[in-house]
């Protein structure tokens, strides 16, 4: 359908030649291809690797029906423990869920710091578990439920993004969608099955890149040009953060996380931290490598003239306005998530020499700093490869209202459903350029 459009009114348009379709189909089918199968063969099976011992735990979910309040406890050591709760005593909760549904159990409040605060009628997860386990009670009270406010933010972030971004709204939330399912079902299932971490990342990062940039932006040689940038600075990141990681000593093994998975599942700090570093990356990278290939093409539509040079350093200007937007923000996220550590940090009043050797520390530099350095090679890689496919018109050429019969383009979507994706690959669309 989109590919039958026509307007009387197209605005001036020179198609993408033949031959640069091929060459990209040449150079993305073999990627897509070995993703496939690496894909296939990486898959992970039901085996996981065997953990330490550990007494079965489920989680059910209930409701606080009656709070039986009681003094805290008295003594010194007692008295620190219970710090930080708003009350002492014992909670009763009618099981919602789960094959006692409709009991209901007592179980004392959480204590601590930092412990929840629960009032009658909340909604609440308890944890179950076998008789005897730890010595403890069956039930533990362990924290709210907040699946019902969760899904209610999930449908208003949907309904924004739909009504915002209409037809493409819509792809990328599909597109968002199948990131998820791969990262749940297969990067984290083959990396506890005791695959190389990094390998899988790199598959899990490649087949992500394909699924969401094609369904978001459209299959289109603009977008092609975005999946191959992407896919060199990611690979350049990755070359990057294996050496870095090298030449810091770093082992990943900086939390009780990393600790529990090298220590009790034998998973690779270091390929652990390697492939996070990928993904991460991969985040911020198909929004400057998308955003890149717009605007040589955007560039190339309004000025038809322009050769590979003027055409490379008028994007790449504003490809480092970009830059320099996104490196403060990689800054301020990681700044943001490492806050209580530079906090504990300042309160420690530690010399600023010891604080830049923590681990912990040093591993969030490195991750920072190698992710910049493959967002910043990102913008020239794409941009000349973007450049180098644009559709140029030759001096003293006319520009044509409409494409004659058989002319080729794999041209930029519309945002409506009929003219996403080209019907037919390398057949001829006519709509005016926005």
């Amino acid at each position: 359908m989109g590919a039958n459009h026509s307007h009387a009114t197209a605005a001036p348009h020179t198609p993408v030649p033949r031959r640069t379709v091929v060459a990209t189909l040449a150079v993305i089918v073999p990627v897509a291809l070995v993703t496939v199968a690496a894909l296939i063969w990486l898959w992970p099976g039901g085996a996981r690797p065997d953990g330490s011992s550990s007494p079965s735990l489920r989680q059910v979910e209930g409701t606080v029906t009656e709070i039986a309040a009681k003094p805290c406890p008295s003594s010194p050591d007692e008295q620190a423990a219970a710090a930080g709760s708003a009350t002492c005593g014992d909670v009763r909760v009618r099981i919602t869920g789960g094959p006692d549904e409709g009991r209901t159990v007592t179980t004392e409040l959480p204590t601590g710091p930092g412990a929840q605060r629960f009032a009658v009628g909340d909604d609440v997860v308890l944890v179950h578990l076998p008789d005897g386990a730890l010595d403890a009670p069956e039930y533990l009270l362990s924290d709210h439920d907040r699946s019902t406010p969760l899904w209610l933010f999930v449908a208003a972030f949907a309904l924004a993004v739909v009504a915002f971004g209409r037809w493409r709204g819509l792809t990328a939330l599909v597109g968002l969608a199948v990131t998820f399912v791969l990262l749940l079902t297969f990067v984290v299932p083959a990396i506890l099955a005791g695959e190389d971490p990094t390998l899988v990342a790199v598959t899990g990062a490649a087949a992500i890149m394909l699924a969401v940039l094609y369904l978001t932006h459209g299959f289109t040689v603009t977008t092609s040009m975005a999946v191959l940038g992407t896919l060199v600075s990611l690979a350049l990141t990755g070359l990057l953060s294996a050496f870095a990681i090298e030449v810091a000593h770093l082992t990943g093994v900086t939390d009780d996380s990393s600790f529990l998975l090298n220590g009790n599942y034998r998973i690779n700090g270091q390929g652990l931290l390697l492939a996070g570093i990928i993904i991460g990356a991969l985040g911020v990278l198909d929004d400057v490598t998308v955003t890149q290939a717009a605007t040589v093409r955007e560039l190339a539509v309004a000025n038809p003239g322009y050769d590979f040079g003027r055409l490379y350093r008028a994007a790449a200007r504003v490809g480092r306005a970009h830059i320099a937007s996104v490196i403060n923000t990689i800054v301020l996220a990681y700044a943001g998530a490492a806050l209580p550590l530079l906090l504990l940090f300042s309160v420690g009043d530690q010399p600023l020499g010891d604080v830049l050797r923590n681990p912990v520390l040093a591993q969030e530099i490195i991750r920072s700093v190698v992710g910049t350095l493959g967002l910043i090679a990102a913008v020239p890689v794409t941009t000349a490869l973007a450049a180098l496919a644009a559709p140029r018109r030759r001096s003293g050429e006319k520009p044509a209202g409409r494409r004659r019969r058989g002319a080729t383009a794999w041209d930029e979507p519309d945002d409506s459903p009929e003219g996403y994706w080209p019907a037919g690959f390398g057949t001829e669309r006519d709509r005016p350029v926005r």
